[in-house]
This record gives structure tokens, sequence and C-alpha cells, in this order.
């Protein structure tokens, strides 16, 4: 039975229980290094294995997992439905894995706009710097306001409304609506609350507005750890309410007390208690900047980019402001700078050590965000999603780094310039720019180096079938083959889910859907049927396996949403209706409805075609094999 030879090699009685998807058996074990992966990776039917999120996963493709998970259950394993094993995963993880996994969930979506944002700042930074325009005799007075206001627009939207987007997906993430969380977030910044940036800024004039006369109200700008508490509070009132509430109260007064009760738990009380910290913060800091042997300085640069993680790094604003009024000069920009750098240091090694496709591109975007000062991408997408390492090897270069210049008196004369566009801040004194540049290239060099030996993460070492993406053994064409559905095609690469991103289960193209309506996109047998709905495989007659997949992670919804219209061993034409899908239900439960169509039988694919697609619509492949 093929099914105990699975079993044999992870241990007949390592398994805690066991449950499948359209292409992966997922395992709870007791003891990972228990199993016997090299007996796993015989067998001819395993195209890998992998551990995420707390389940070993074995990747058979479809049909043959069906079969397996059969035998297995057969021969009295404890078997679970999707769901509840996964709640069992979560409720397993604890501590700084549950956190991790937590944060990687909630900043992965937003990840992309805020490494867009960091772009256009960085070149607002350069272009618009009285520095770089003196160099040409020029001064930013002589830009027309017309073309401040659109930079303005362009480089101060994402993070002015950071908080709302973050409220947004870590609504989500703790399963309540997430346009709740937006509006919530979106109160978090509203115009009539006093700017926490200002109210940080002693020249402003700007003070928090006090309830009760002792109570400080402020905005929340920049507040992550605020945004993800008052999206925690908001989410499970949320759930709670709508066991109780009366189904014709549902719709419109859970939203209403949900709203109304966040806001005002934020407000009163979560948001005074951060502000206090802020201030407390600001005591610490100052002590900490004239500690001699450069202590100081190294608990500084190692520090801070903690801060930057919860978002209590503006209070900052308040000292550099001061130092600058009082002496012209501002260390402690010069301090945290470090991180920045090292963070460059973190994107070099994972994209010259990754074989990972996906890994290294994100690695290309995150530092090209760093470069110009922007460190949520490196921080959420790279360093807090694979371990703690990538962290902790980034704090002490930074520290590190931080600890050299306190030493040597590095200091610079303006503040609000990091990475690339800091070195700005020292021409003002040759010494200066000297010492900060030698000390900026040794952090980068040295977190590069640690994190390529001691950082990397084993999955992203693994390869991703990027020589058959190439093109280069792409013969074949195949023209009978027409899109499933109405949307824009994506490459598979850039899909939310490493395994169909990395190609474990087959190369292919992905369609970001706009429509429910999903057809055969080639003639032949429906070899896979999913109940949920979310998957269906087919057989050519020329024996290709092509799988289409219905959103990621949507086996999660046990079929609420999708109504199948076909049946295992049924007969289909290019165009057929497989697949009915309830779109807005779907993303109201959070769901990414990006469909893969994926040749599992093993060929390498490139679509020429790219952008809109209308189902139906006839798509020319390139493929070997």
């Amino acid at each position: 039975m093929e099914g105990n030879q699975y079993r044999e090699a992870v241990g007949k009685d390592n398994i805690s229980s066991a449950t499948h998807c359209a292409t992966r058996l997922r395992l709870i074990v007791k003891d990972k290094d228990r199993i016997d992966e090299k007996a796993l990776l015989s067998i001819n039917l395993v195209k890998g294995t992998f551990f995420n999120a707390g389940q070993y996963q074995i990747i058979l493709g479809t049909g043959i997992v069906n079969k397996v998970y059969g035998e297995m259950q057969d021969m009295g394993l404890h078997v679970l439905s999707k769901q509840e094993q996964d709640e069992i995963v979560k409720s397993q993880q604890k501590g700084v894995k549950r956190m991790m996994r937590m944060l990687g969930d909630i900043f992965i979506p937003i990840i992309p706009v805020i490494a867009a944002t960091g772009l256009f700042l960085g070149l607002k930074g350069c272009v618009f710097n009285d520095n770089v325009l003196g160099l040409f005799g020029l001064s930013s007075s002589i830009i027309p306001d017309y073309v401040v206001t659109l930079v303005n627009v362009l480089t101060e939207t994402a993070f002015a409304f950071l908080p709302a987007l973050i409220c947004w997906s870590a609504f989500k993430v703790f399963g309540g609506m997430p346009v709740i969380g937006l509006v919530i977030g979106l109160m978090l910044v509203s115009p009539s609350l006093p700017n926490a940036y200002a109210v940080a800024d002693p020249g402003s004039g700007v003070g928090a507005v006090m309830a009760f006369s002792r109570i400080p109200i402020v905005g929340c700008q920049g507040s992550v750890l605020t945004a993800i508490l008052a999206a925690f509070v908001g989410a499970s009132m949320e759930k709670k309410l709508r066991k109780i509430m009366p189904n014709s109260l549902d719709l419109i007064m859970t939203p209403f007390l949900v709203m109304l009760g966040t806001f005002l738990v934020v407000m009163l009380g979560i948001g005074p208690i951060m502000h206090v910290v802020e201030l407390k913060l600001v005591t610490v800091v100052e002590h900490l900047v004239h500690l001699p042997f450069g202590i100081g300085g190294f608990l500084i640069g190692a520090t801070y980019p903690l801060l930057v993680i919860t978002g209590l790094h503006h209070t900052y604003t308040m000292i550099e402001t001061s130092l600058l009024a009082n002496t012209g000069f501002n260390p402690v920009i010069t301090l945290c700078a470090m991180y920045g750098f090292a963070n460059v240091g973190t994107c070099l090694a994972f994209f010259v050590k990754s074989k990972n496709q996906g890994v290294r591109s994100t690695s290309i975007g995150a530092m090209l965000s760093q470069l110009f000062g922007i460190s949520e991408p490196v921080l959420f997408g790279i360093q807090l999603r694979y371990n703690l390492r990538p962290l902790l090897i980034m704090l002490f270069t930074s520290g590190l780094g931080a600890a050299l210049l306190s030493v040597l008196g590095i200091q610079s004369n303006s503040y609000g310039l990091a990475v690339l566009p800091s070195y700005l801040m020292y021409i003002y004194k040759g010494s200066q720019l000297l010492w900060y540049f030698i000390i900026s290239v040794c952090s980068v060099a040295s977190c590069f180096v640690l994190t390529c030996l001691f950082g990397i993460p084993k999955e992203v070492l693994e390869e991703d079938g990027e020589e058959a993406a190439s093109g280069k053994i792409l013969q074949k064409t195949m023209p009978e083959i027409t899109s499933p559905a109405t949307g824009t095609l994506v490459p598979l690469n850039e899909v939310g889910d490493e395994v169909f991103a990395n190609k474990v289960l087959g190369d292919g193209f992905a369609i970001d859907i706009t429509d429910g309506r999903i057809l055969a996109p080639v003639d032949g047998t429906v070899a896979a049927a999913f109940d949920t709905g979310h998957a269906v495989g087919i057989r050519t007659e020329d024996g290709r396996e092509i799988l289409i997949h219905i959103g990621i992670n949507t086996v999660e919804l046990d079929g609420q949403g999708f109504c199948l219209l076909v049946e295992q061993g049924q007969t289909v034409k290019r165009g057929d209706l497989m697949v009915e899908v309830d779109m807005d239900y779907v993303k109201g439960k959070g769901k990414d409805l990006t469909t893969m169509v994926l040749f599992t039988s093993g060929e390498a694919v490139a679509i020429k075609k790219h952008g809109k697609v209308t189902a139906g619509e006839r798509l020319d492949c390139l493929m070997n094999g």
C-alpha cells in the first residue's frame, strides 16, 4: 500500500493527525527530527516536502493525494478537516512564532504599496533637496506650488493613512470584516485629531487635546502597534456581537457598536498609554545619547529598528528637533541611520544566496525602498517573515555601527534623510562625511556576511525551476488552451503563495479574476473535482494534467462561496462552465481569488499574451514536454 510507505517514512507513531488539500498531504507530527526525508523523496510520486505553519506538507499532486490520504484513513490514522487542523496548528503556536506569523500575515499584503511610496520619497528627497539643487545654483523655492502639491500627494498618502492600511489588513487576520477595520483606521488619523508628528515637534505649537483634564488625545500617525491593537479589539468585539445580535439588527448595529467601542477604547485607553510611553522614551534616549564609550550609541542603534516595527520611532522627532535648535547638530539620526544600511546588507544576502526567484524579487524591491529610507518591506517582508536570525544580525550590526559613530563624534546638521540621501547631511565637513561613509559601508558589508553565514533559512536556498521558466528550453507550441476566467494575467512567481510561486506543483500562469465563472481551459476528462469547489483537475487526451486552483487558501471555506458544476470522470470541452464563485462572499472572508492554471504533469510553460484576458480567449503557450 502506498499510504504505508509514507507512514513508515514519517514514523508510524509520529503522526498526530492528517488532512489534505488539492495537492498536498498535510501532517501534524510529534517530532520532525524522526522524519526520514530521504525515504520520502525516494518515492516516485513525491514532488517535494516542507514545513509550513506547523504542518509537514508532502506535495503529491491532484488525484494522488486523495488515494494516499484514503489509504491512511483505512489504516486508522486520525484524520481532520483542513480547517480543524489549521485551528490546531494556530493554537499550538506560541510566543515569538505566533507573533511573527501574525505580523507577516498583516504586513505582506501592504508591503508593495509601502515599497512604491518609499521610492517616491527617495526621489523627492534627492531632487527637492536644497543641498543638491545648490550644486547647480538653484534652490527649492523655484519649484512651482502645484508640483510640490502633486509630489506631496504621491509621497505622503500611504504613510499618512498607514494605520488605516494596517487596520484593514489586521481585521482580516483577526477574523473581522476588513471594511470596518479600514474605517476605524481612518478614524485614528482623522484631521480632527492633533497630528502625532506635530505633537512630537516642540516647535509646532501643537499639543494633545486633554479629555477629563488628564487623558491626552492624539492622532495615531505612524503608530503600527496602536493600529494592530485597535484591529484586535475591534475584530474580537465584532465576532462576539455577531453571535448574540439578532439577524434583523446585525447589518447596522454590529458595525455601529464595533466602530464606536473600538474608537473609544483606542482614543481614551490605548492611545493615551502609548503617548505616555513615547514621552518616557524621549527621556531614556536623551540619557543614552550622552553615555561614554559608544554604549549609548550601540543601544540606540540596536533598538531603533524595534521602535520602527512598533511605530514608536516618530517620538525621536522631538529629541532631534530639540538638539538641532540648541546645538545646531543632530547625533541621534546618525546613530539610528545604521540600521538602514544593515538592512541593505540583509537584502543583498538574500538576493545572492536565494535560489528562489520570488525571494530574489522581494529582496531587490525591499533594497530599492530601503536605499531611500523606507524599511518596512525589509522588516516585514524578510526579517520577520522567515525566522529571527536575520533580524538579530541586523540589530547587532546596526548597534555596532552606531557605537563606532558615537565614539568618533559623528553628527548630522539636519534630519529627515536616510541611507543614500543621508550623506547630504554630512557634506558640511569632509571628515564627518568620510567617517560616516566608511562606517555605513562596513555596516552593509558586515550584515551581508553574517546573514549569508548564519541568517538564511533553508527554504530560501531551494531551487524553483528558474531554468525551465527562463524560456531557453521552451520549444513546443500548445495553441489549444483558453483562459478559464476573465481578468488579468499574472506571472506565477508573483502569486502570494510560496508553493505556487515557486512552481513546486508545476509551471503555469495565474489570473487575477474579475468574474466568478470558471471555464474549462482545455478539452479533456475531469481527473479531480473537489467537493469544496476550489480546484478542478483535467487530464487531456495526450496525457497532460492541468490543475485549475481558484484562490489562495480557499479550501478553508469548506465549499462556501463555490458552486461545483462538474464531477470526476466527466468529459469537458474548452469553454464549459465548471465552477461558479460568489466573489463578494469569498473576498469578504479575506481570501485572495487569484486563480492558478498549473501544468502538474511537468511541462515548462510560457504564455505569450500579457495583461487583460476574457474567459474563453485563446492563449498561445510555449512549452517543453
